[in-house]
């Protein structure tokens, strides 16, 4: 234990451990696990199944953002955005860290064996291991395409509710999955437009150093309009209904002409807009996914 761990009070402890597991991610990943499990069941599951579930899927994805958090502690030193991190800041010791990472994987692996079987449980830990050793080790600070890739990690969500409830993995969650997949790239890359002398201190190649600014624009406009059928399947596929329908074709339009206004105007301020817009998208993609089966229920 670190002398800064040590002089923490038992609450101030607490909250720098829960700093490590990026708790501001948490709601969203639940938030895109919850709708794979109506559409699977066509209706709802029992509620401890899903409770239990979906607090797995929490667990999971809070091991792998602590587990990332201790990989990359001294490139986080270097980046503006991450350098008041409990690791860089040395509240925390990184053998803190790293135990409290291990304990979350052991555990989010535990709940989801239980909830959802061993499907469930591998897939939760297949997230956890990609994300720390594929994307974060490997990925990152090599490849362009860290965000194309790495963002299958941030996409299991889906996967592993529909496999608690079904005991496999179909339509509902391969779409969910997709959507996730397809909306990462434009969601990183505008970060990466604004952010770009963060990343360059850090040494983490990004698109917007590697093939520059205006192809990177262009390239996030590609991939949103690659989202928009992905985002209509559900209801072309009568999974979800006509509420879900507007309201996806509308939030559609709205990403696509973030990304349109992003390359006529070529401004930090555009692309930041293009990240409050991608957020704002999915939450609000998602919600109607559950109104509609709310009402379709």
């Amino acid at each position: 234990m670190s002398a800064a761990t040590a002089e923490l009070s038992p609450k101030s402890r607490a909250w720098t451990y829960l700093a490590l597991t990026k708790p501001r991610i948490l709601p969203l990943v639940i938030f895109t696990g919850l709708p794979a499990m109506g559409m699977a069941t066509g209706g709802w599951p029992a509620l401890p199944l899903a409770v239990t579930t979906l607090l797995g899927i929490a667990v999971a994805a809070a091991a792998a953002n602590t587990l990332n958090m201790y990989v990359e502690r001294d490139r986080d030193a270097l980046m503006e955005r991450t350098r008041n991190r409990p690791l860089p800041t040395a509240e925390l010791s990184s053998g803190a860290a790293l135990a409290f990472g291990l304990a979350l994987a052991v555990l989010s692996t535990g709940i989801l064996w239980l909830a959802g079987g061993m499907l469930a449980a591998g897939l939760g830990v297949a997230s956890i291991l990609f994300y720390v050793f594929v994307y974060t080790i490997w990925l990152k600070p090599r490849s362009v395409y860290n965000a194309v890739i790495g963002g299958a990690a941030g996409a299991v969500s889906p996967l592993i509710a529909d496999a608690a409830v079904n005991g496999a993995v179909g339509a509902p969650g391969l779409l969910l999955f997709a959507i996730i997949f397809f909306w990462q790239p434009p969601h990183v890359w505008a970060i990466a437009l604004y952010r770009a002398e963060d990343y360059a201190a850090a040494g983490i190649p990004m698109m917007p150093a590697r093939v520059g600014p205006e192809r990177t624009r262009w390239r996030m406009l590609w991939y949103t309009l690659g989202l928009v059928p992905v985002t209509l399947a559900p209801a072309i596929l009568g999974l979800l209904g006509p509420l879900y329908l507007a309201s996806a074709i509308a939030l559609d339009a709205w990403f696509v002409w973030s990304c349109v206004s992003l390359i006529r105007q070529r401004t930090d301020d555009a692309a930041r807009r293009v990240f409050q817009v991608s957020l704002a998208f999915l939450a609000l993609l998602y919600l109607a996914m559950l109104v509609d089966l709310l009402i379709g229920g």
